[in-house]
Protein backbone atom coordinates (compact mmCIF):
# COMPACT_ATOMS: atom_id res chain seq x y z
CA UNK A 1 0.00 0.00 0.00
CA UNK A 2 1.12 3.17 -1.08
CA UNK A 3 2.19 6.01 1.78
CA UNK A 4 1.83 9.67 1.68
CA UNK A 5 3.63 12.12 3.94
CA UNK A 6 1.81 15.02 5.61
CA UNK A 7 4.22 16.89 3.22
CA UNK A 8 2.52 15.74 0.48
CA UNK A 9 -1.19 15.72 1.02
CA UNK A 10 -1.56 19.59 2.89
CA UNK A 11 -0.40 21.40 0.00
CA UNK A 12 -3.03 19.19 -1.87
CA UNK A 13 -5.87 20.50 0.79
CA UNK A 14 -4.63 23.66 1.13
CA UNK A 15 -5.01 24.30 -2.51
CA UNK A 16 -8.59 22.72 -2.43
CA UNK A 17 -9.52 25.04 0.21
CA UNK A 18 -7.91 28.05 -2.07
CA UNK A 19 -9.73 26.79 -4.87
CA UNK A 20 -13.02 26.82 -2.59
CA UNK A 21 -12.47 30.45 -1.69
CA UNK A 22 -11.55 31.41 -5.17
CA UNK A 23 -15.01 30.53 -6.27
CA UNK A 24 -16.65 32.52 -3.09
CA UNK A 25 -17.76 35.95 -3.76
CA UNK A 26 -20.09 39.04 -2.40
CA UNK A 27 -22.91 40.25 -3.67
CA UNK A 28 -24.65 43.74 -2.49
CA UNK A 29 -28.70 43.33 -2.37
CA UNK A 30 -30.80 46.12 -2.07
CA UNK A 31 -33.83 44.76 -0.32
CA UNK A 32 -37.53 46.57 0.36
CA UNK A 33 -37.51 46.91 4.13
CA UNK A 34 -40.48 44.55 4.40
CA UNK A 35 -38.91 41.62 3.15
CA UNK A 36 -36.09 41.93 6.09
CA UNK A 37 -36.83 39.02 7.72
CA UNK A 38 -37.19 36.40 5.10
CA UNK A 39 -34.07 38.25 2.83
CA UNK A 40 -31.56 37.32 6.28
CA UNK A 41 -33.11 33.54 6.29
CA UNK A 42 -32.31 33.33 2.41
CA UNK A 43 -29.04 35.11 2.82
CA UNK A 44 -28.12 32.67 5.26
CA UNK A 45 -29.08 29.24 2.97
CA UNK A 46 -27.79 31.11 -0.24
CA UNK A 47 -24.26 31.07 2.02
CA UNK A 48 -24.46 27.79 2.88
CA UNK A 49 -25.68 26.42 -0.51
CA UNK A 50 -22.94 28.03 -2.43
CA UNK A 51 -20.33 29.72 -0.53
CA UNK A 52 -21.21 33.41 -2.04
CA UNK A 53 -21.97 35.76 1.29
CA UNK A 54 -25.08 38.37 0.28
CA UNK A 55 -24.67 41.74 1.95
CA UNK A 56 -28.17 43.25 2.45
CA UNK A 57 -29.16 46.77 2.63
CA UNK A 58 -32.54 47.67 3.78
CA UNK A 59 -35.04 50.66 2.88
CA UNK A 60 -37.81 51.87 1.12
CA UNK A 61 -38.39 50.97 -2.62
CA UNK A 62 -38.10 54.29 -3.36
CA UNK A 63 -34.83 55.57 -1.49
CA UNK A 64 -33.37 52.26 -2.54
CA UNK A 65 -34.16 53.06 -6.23
CA UNK A 66 -33.03 56.38 -6.03
CA UNK A 67 -29.67 55.17 -4.56
CA UNK A 68 -29.59 52.61 -7.49
CA UNK A 69 -29.62 55.76 -10.13
CA UNK A 70 -27.19 57.41 -8.29
CA UNK A 71 -24.50 54.55 -8.78
CA UNK A 72 -24.86 53.26 -5.44
CA UNK A 73 -22.40 49.21 -5.23
CA UNK A 74 -25.42 47.48 -5.48
CA UNK A 75 -26.32 44.16 -7.67
CA UNK A 76 -29.58 42.84 -7.32
CA UNK A 77 -32.83 44.89 -6.65
CA UNK A 78 -35.37 43.34 -4.88
CA UNK A 79 -38.05 46.20 -4.86
CA UNK A 80 -41.56 45.86 -3.22
CA UNK A 81 -43.14 46.68 -6.34
CA UNK A 82 -43.08 46.81 -10.09
CA UNK A 83 -42.53 49.93 -11.22
CA UNK A 84 -39.09 50.73 -10.09
CA UNK A 85 -37.16 47.32 -11.41
CA UNK A 86 -39.31 48.25 -14.62
CA UNK A 87 -37.67 51.50 -14.89
CA UNK A 88 -34.52 50.38 -13.65
CA UNK A 89 -34.34 48.50 -17.01
CA UNK A 90 -35.88 51.07 -19.28
CA UNK A 91 -33.32 53.52 -17.48
CA UNK A 92 -30.54 50.87 -18.55
CA UNK A 93 -29.62 49.99 -14.95
CA UNK A 94 -30.88 46.67 -15.15
CA UNK A 95 -30.40 43.54 -17.36
CA UNK A 96 -33.88 42.97 -18.64
CA UNK A 97 -34.44 39.37 -19.13
CA UNK A 98 -33.53 39.22 -15.07
CA UNK A 99 -36.96 40.63 -14.53
CA UNK A 100 -39.29 38.25 -12.45
CA UNK A 101 -41.78 38.38 -9.21
CA UNK A 102 -40.36 37.18 -6.44
CA UNK A 103 -42.97 37.53 -3.97
CA UNK A 104 -47.03 39.00 -3.12
CA UNK A 105 -47.22 41.19 -0.10
CA UNK A 106 -50.24 41.56 2.00
CA UNK A 107 -51.14 44.21 4.51
CA UNK A 108 -52.24 44.17 7.89
CA UNK A 109 -53.50 46.68 10.33
CA UNK A 110 -51.69 45.55 13.65
CA UNK A 111 -51.75 46.77 17.42
CA UNK A 112 -49.75 45.68 20.49
CA UNK A 113 -53.17 46.19 22.30
CA UNK A 114 -54.74 42.13 22.19
CA UNK A 115 -58.05 44.29 22.05
CA UNK A 116 -57.74 46.94 19.89
CA UNK A 117 -57.79 45.68 16.60
CA UNK A 118 -61.14 43.60 15.49
CA UNK A 119 -61.35 44.47 12.20
CA UNK A 120 -62.53 47.19 9.61
CA UNK A 121 -64.83 48.95 12.15
CA UNK A 122 -61.67 50.29 13.98
CA UNK A 123 -60.87 52.56 11.36
CA UNK A 124 -64.51 53.62 11.30
CA UNK A 125 -64.66 54.10 14.72
CA UNK A 126 -61.52 56.07 14.79
CA UNK A 127 -61.24 55.49 18.37
CA UNK A 128 -57.60 55.87 18.36
CA UNK A 129 -54.91 58.55 18.49
CA UNK A 130 -52.01 57.71 16.07
CA UNK A 131 -52.19 55.34 13.05
CA UNK A 132 -49.05 54.42 11.22
CA UNK A 133 -47.95 54.10 7.73
CA UNK A 134 -45.01 54.00 5.36
CA UNK A 135 -44.86 56.91 2.90
CA UNK A 136 -47.01 56.12 0.60
CA UNK A 137 -44.63 58.11 -1.93
CA UNK A 138 -41.47 55.67 -1.74
CA UNK A 139 -43.26 52.35 -0.09
CA UNK A 140 -45.59 50.28 -1.80
CA UNK A 141 -47.04 49.20 1.36
CA UNK A 142 -47.72 52.76 2.39
CA UNK A 143 -49.61 53.23 -0.79
CA UNK A 144 -51.72 49.81 -0.70
CA UNK A 145 -52.64 51.25 3.37
CA UNK A 146 -53.77 54.49 1.84
CA UNK A 147 -55.51 53.35 -0.87
CA UNK A 148 -57.29 51.12 1.75
CA UNK A 149 -58.64 53.90 3.71
CA UNK A 150 -59.52 55.57 0.57
CA UNK A 151 -61.74 52.74 -0.69
CA UNK A 152 -63.28 52.20 3.10
CA UNK A 153 -64.31 55.80 3.06
CA UNK A 154 -62.51 56.67 6.36
CA UNK A 155 -59.08 58.71 4.86
CA UNK A 156 -60.32 61.68 4.98
CA UNK A 157 -61.23 61.50 8.64
CA UNK A 158 -57.92 59.81 9.77
CA UNK A 159 -55.63 61.97 7.75
CA UNK A 160 -54.67 63.95 10.70
CA UNK A 161 -54.03 60.86 13.03
CA UNK A 162 -51.46 59.60 10.69
CA UNK A 163 -47.92 59.36 11.34
CA UNK A 164 -45.41 58.17 8.55
CA UNK A 165 -42.41 56.04 8.51
CA UNK A 166 -39.62 56.42 5.91
CA UNK A 167 -40.72 52.72 5.20
CA UNK A 168 -42.42 49.71 6.53
CA UNK A 169 -39.80 48.97 9.17
CA UNK A 170 -39.95 52.22 10.42
CA UNK A 171 -44.05 52.20 10.58
CA UNK A 172 -44.11 48.45 12.47
CA UNK A 173 -41.56 50.63 14.90
CA UNK A 174 -44.24 53.31 15.49
CA UNK A 175 -46.60 50.61 16.58
CA UNK A 176 -44.50 48.26 18.66
CA UNK A 177 -42.94 51.01 20.91
CA UNK A 178 -46.18 52.62 21.42
CA UNK A 179 -46.08 55.85 18.92
CA UNK A 180 -48.94 55.14 17.25
CA UNK A 181 -51.56 52.29 18.87
CA UNK A 182 -51.76 50.69 15.59
CA UNK A 183 -50.63 50.69 12.19
CA UNK A 184 -50.48 49.11 8.75
CA UNK A 185 -47.74 46.59 8.46
CA UNK A 186 -46.22 44.00 6.69
CA UNK A 187 -47.92 40.50 7.40
CA UNK A 188 -44.58 39.09 6.95
CA UNK A 189 -43.39 41.62 9.83
CA UNK A 190 -45.93 40.12 12.43
CA UNK A 191 -47.00 36.38 11.15
CA UNK A 192 -44.89 35.08 13.75
CA UNK A 193 -46.15 37.39 16.73
CA UNK A 194 -48.97 35.82 18.73
CA UNK A 195 -49.37 39.08 20.82
CA UNK A 196 -51.74 41.99 19.79
CA UNK A 197 -54.08 41.89 18.08
CA UNK A 198 -54.70 42.41 13.60
CA UNK A 199 -57.05 42.38 10.95
CA UNK A 200 -55.20 40.86 7.57
CA UNK A 201 -56.53 43.63 5.11
CA UNK A 202 -58.82 41.89 2.15
CA UNK A 203 -56.69 42.10 -1.17
CA UNK A 204 -59.59 43.27 -2.61
CA UNK A 205 -59.37 46.77 -0.75
CA UNK A 206 -55.86 47.70 -2.75
CA UNK A 207 -53.84 46.94 -5.78
CA UNK A 208 -52.09 43.45 -5.91
CA UNK A 209 -48.11 44.22 -3.80
CA UNK A 210 -46.41 42.20 -6.94
CA UNK A 211 -42.93 42.34 -5.56
CA UNK A 212 -40.06 41.98 -8.70
CA UNK A 213 -36.69 41.37 -8.09
CA UNK A 214 -34.20 42.35 -11.01
CA UNK A 215 -30.10 41.96 -11.70
CA UNK A 216 -28.44 45.19 -11.74
CA UNK A 217 -26.08 45.81 -14.90
CA UNK A 218 -23.55 46.26 -12.26
CA UNK A 219 -23.78 42.58 -11.46
CA UNK A 220 -24.34 41.06 -15.19
CA UNK A 221 -21.22 39.49 -14.49
CA UNK A 222 -20.78 38.92 -11.14
CA UNK A 223 -21.01 35.17 -10.62
CA UNK A 224 -22.46 35.50 -7.34
CA UNK A 225 -25.00 37.69 -8.51
CA UNK A 226 -26.10 35.57 -10.93
CA UNK A 227 -26.23 32.38 -8.35
CA UNK A 228 -28.45 34.62 -5.78
CA UNK A 229 -31.04 35.38 -8.72
CA UNK A 230 -31.28 31.53 -9.34
CA UNK A 231 -31.27 30.98 -5.53
CA UNK A 232 -34.20 32.93 -5.28
CA UNK A 233 -36.15 31.34 -7.58
CA UNK A 234 -35.65 27.76 -6.37
CA UNK A 235 -37.77 25.57 -3.42
CA UNK A 236 -35.39 26.50 -0.51
CA UNK A 237 -36.04 30.29 -1.14
CA UNK A 238 -39.96 30.03 -2.03
CA UNK A 239 -40.67 27.63 1.48
CA UNK A 240 -39.01 31.22 3.24
CA UNK A 241 -41.36 33.06 0.95
CA UNK A 242 -44.31 31.50 1.49
CA UNK A 243 -43.75 31.01 5.45
CA UNK A 244 -43.82 34.63 5.96
CA UNK A 245 -46.98 34.86 4.41
CA UNK A 246 -46.36 35.94 1.30
CA UNK A 247 -48.10 34.60 -2.04
CA UNK A 248 -46.01 33.06 -5.33
CA UNK A 249 -45.13 35.12 -7.41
Amino acid sequence: MREYSCRSVLPVLALLFLGIEAHAGDINVAVAANFTAPAEEIGELFEAATGHRAILSFGSTGQLFTQITQAAPFEVFLAADQERPAKAIEDGLAVADSLFTYALGRIVLFSEDPDLVTGEEMLQTGDFTRIAIANPVTAPYGAAAVETMRELGVYDRLEAKIVQGSNIAQAYQFVATGNAELGFVALSQVIGHEEGSRWIVPETLHSPIAQDAVLLQSGAENEAALAFIGFLKGAEARAVIEAYGYGAG
